[in-house]
């Protein structure tokens, strides 16, 4: 074995001119952040096919608007079964106090048709096989196994008839192999897919939106004007393990509170010590 002081320091691989973050500088920028804006406490909720519905309902618009239009919905179609099968002129109607309800209406009834005609993958590859968890306190923990009966809930979840119109098997396969299964279903990217795993189930998936995309390339822990599928690759192997969804929210925060698009507010800015854009807008 190499001697401590004999060994190569760990260079961080170049992508034009980027350089990935330390560890040391995300944990620095983390935890000012975390002075800012505090420790978000948020459960999974263990609602996949809401999230994915209310990430389409949250495109161009607020957060008021989406949750109005999300609760109409709800209100005249108690089932997702009844939101599929709906004459795609009510549920447009239903929606439209989210903005943009005609492109919304057809895009959510695709992607629930997709839910039913596609099959889960084949159970058995749950927790116990591996399923990487955000863990903590927000995002919940993983039990080493779990009990008898949870597995053959799990299983019973992963096996049910396509018609049921369900994603709760999505713990129980791999977290690639569900990722994949999201991204493939229409209209569904890498961020909407990374809500769902996050959100929905507490696994290890950081979504990549405007705000974050913005905060994280001026402070250069993303690679400037890298591609969406790049920029949350970057994000998830920068992020420690558990604190996928602090870092999310708090940048997300720091978005929109501080660091706006077209003004950001250097002068006032928490992390203005940190950031090498700074120089660009002061």
């Amino acid at each position: 074995m190499t001697p401590p002081a004999m060994r190569r320091p760990r260079i961080r691989p170049r992508v034009d001119g980027w350089t990935p973050p330390a560890r040391a500088r995300v944990v620095r920028i983390r935890d000012r952040l975390r002075d800012v804006y505090g420790v978000p406490l948020m459960r999974p909720h263990g609602h996949p096919i809401a999230e994915l519905v209310l990430t389409v309902l949250s495109q161009s618009t607020n957060d008021r608007n989406r949750d109005v239009a999300f609760l109409r919905m709800r209100t005249r179609f108690p089932t997702w079964e009844a939101v599929r099968d709906a004459p795609v002129a009510e549920l447009e109607e239903a929606i439209r106090p989210g903005g943009i309800s005609k492109v919304k209406s057809v895009r959510i009834q695709a992607i629930l048709r997709a839910i039913s005609e596609r099959p889960a993958p084949a159970p058995g590859l749950g927790a116990e096989a591996g399923v990487e968890t955000a863990t903590g306190n927000e995002a919940g923990t993983r039990t080493e196994g779990g009990t008898e009966a949870g597995t053959d809930a799990r299983t019973e979840a992963a096996t049910q008839a396509i018609d049921e119109l369900s994603l709760d098997w999505l713990p129980c396969v791999e977290l690639a192999r569900a990722r994949d299964y999201l991204v493939a279903l229409p209209g569904v990217g890498r961020k909407t897919a990374a809500c769902v795993l996050l959100f929905a189930y507490g696994l290890r998936d950081v979504p990549v939106d405007t705000h974050v995309s913005r905060v994280g390339t001026r402070l250069h822990l993303l690679e400037p004007g890298a591609p969406l599928q790049r920029l949350h690759d970057q994000m998830l192997a920068l992020t420690p393990p558990g604190q996928e969804l602090e870092l999310h929210v708090n940048l997300l925060r720091h978005g929109r509170r501080t660091c706006h698009a077209r003004s950001p507010e250097c002068t006032r800015c928490a992390l203005a010590r940190m950031c090498p854009s700074r120089k660009l807008f002061v």
